[in-house]
């Protein structure tokens, strides 16, 4: 059964996906989103590792939420590419595609035939994505890359958790995800390109490099003063006050940026004197004074509930909010009004349905397309077989039987 027809903006873009995991299947699953057909190559029997990521699975079903997380809108494919037949199969798929994407280790895919060098001399116009831990040069480039490891090493745990405390790294794996999303960046510019000059190139992801890029004023902090700046738990390093305060009965994130703010929040809530003492004054003396600022501010905090200071922050645009558990962000009104989450057809599923968490970019004229939900192992095996290389149903069973596909 072919696929249904795709809408976004890369509708007629085909991708071979040879990824697994997160970063890559990020980066596959925003292409998809866009309108691009995504075939995702597993291998038989077994397929993406996350679909072993369980428990939790979704509702009435035996798929895990990991993999659904990241892989809808793709078709699936089971070859083994290990095997020459399914080399020859993955070459007749791949000079039928625009895109590829791949994390293996570096040089991994050259002893297939597929490694960049080999395809570009075949298929000049292919665009190749490889998302790595550390890219494919320097002394690095041959190790396996983890999320956990890079946080480590790309120097965002020694800025994360309490001043006594352990490093600590971020509670969602944001190594993998910003790699996928620059990957997916990489490939939207590869894209112009071969539309200027009708010839692709690879795209050289390394999860260290985006993960240096993404400290941002942080990383900015050090190349200006060559001094390591500290774990501030949940302050800012540059703005105060801009951190978690205790209320009545929570907390609340009060986001103070800049000296009017601070001004206002004084005048209102009985602080004015402050705004007279130059510790105070100006958002520089905050920050040298930041101890003083905290333990100023923090009784005056806690003398009222979240909801309190949430009403009365609000009306003065102060910029404030609770800290909400998952269960409370899912039944935010903001997060409700804006369809963060999607329901999508999946016959099997509790219902017959699979809810996911919806893409955030907005399109008015070509909008997200949410056509296929996350596939089950080698759902899409004989339909892409039969339609882009004309197998016929006995052929794709002779390649079954021999663990081909």
């Amino acid at each position: 059964m072919a696929t249904m027809a795709a809408s976004g903006p890369l509708a007629g873009l085909r991708v071979f996906d040879l990824t697994r995991v997160l970063a890559g299947p990020t980066a596959t699953q925003m292409l998809g989103d866009l309108g691009a057909e995504v075939i995702k190559i597993e291998k038989p029997g077994s397929g993406d590792d996350t679909r072993g990521f369980a428990p939790p699975f979704m509702p009435g079903s035996r798929e895990s939420a990991y993999f659904t997380g990241v892989n809808r809108n793709k078709r699936s494919v089971t070859l083994d590419i290990a095997t020459p037949k399914g080399q020859e199969l993955a070459l007749a798929l791949i000079a039928r595609c625009d895109i590829l994407v791949e994390n293996f280790k570096v040089g991994a895919l050259a002893k297939y035939g597929l490694g960049y060098a080999q395809l570009h001399e075949r298929f000049p116009r292919l665009i190749y994505c490889s998302i790595t831990g550390f890219g494919q040069t320097g002394p690095y480039a041959p190790r396996p890359g983890y999320d956990s490891l890079i946080q480590a090493m790309g120097g965002v745990m020694s800025l994360t958790g309490e001043p006594e405390g352990l490093p600590q790294k971020v509670g969602v794996p944001v190594a993998d995800l910003f790699a996928g999303l620059y990957g997916c960046i990489g490939i939207l510019a590869a894209l112009r390109h071969r539309e200027q000059t009708g010839i692709g190139q690879q795209i050289d992801i390394g999860m260290l490099d985006t993960h240096v890029a993404w400290l941002a004023n942080q990383g900015m902090n050090y190349l200006a003063t060559g001094e390591n700046p500290p774990r501030l738990g949940n302050q800012h390093p540059n703005i105060v006050p801009y951190q978690v305060f205790a209320t009545e009965d929570g907390h609340i994130v009060l986001s103070i940026g800049n000296d009017p703010t601070f001004q206002r929040f004084c005048q209102a809530f009985g602080l004015a004197p402050l705004l007279a003492d130059p510790r105070f004054a100006t958002n520089a003396a905050r920050v040298e004074n930041r101890a003083l600022v905290t333990e100023t501010l923090a009784p005056v905090l806690a003398a009222h509930p979240t909801a309190w200071w949430v009403e009365k922050l609000e009306a003065l645009k102060i910029g404030c909010g609770p800290i909400n558990r998952l269960s409370e962000v899912f039944a935010d009104p903001q997060v409700i009004a804006r369809g963060a989450v999607v329901e999508m057809a999946r016959p099997g599923a509790e219902n017959d349905r699979v809810k996911v968490i919806a893409n955030p970019v907005r399109l008015d004229v070509t909008p997200v397309d949410y056509r296929l939900p996350p596939p089950l192992l080698g759902e899409h095996t004989t339909a892409v077989l039969g339609e882009l290389l004309g197998l016929d149903d006995a052929a794709i069973a002779g390649l079954r039987a021999e663990g081909v596909v």
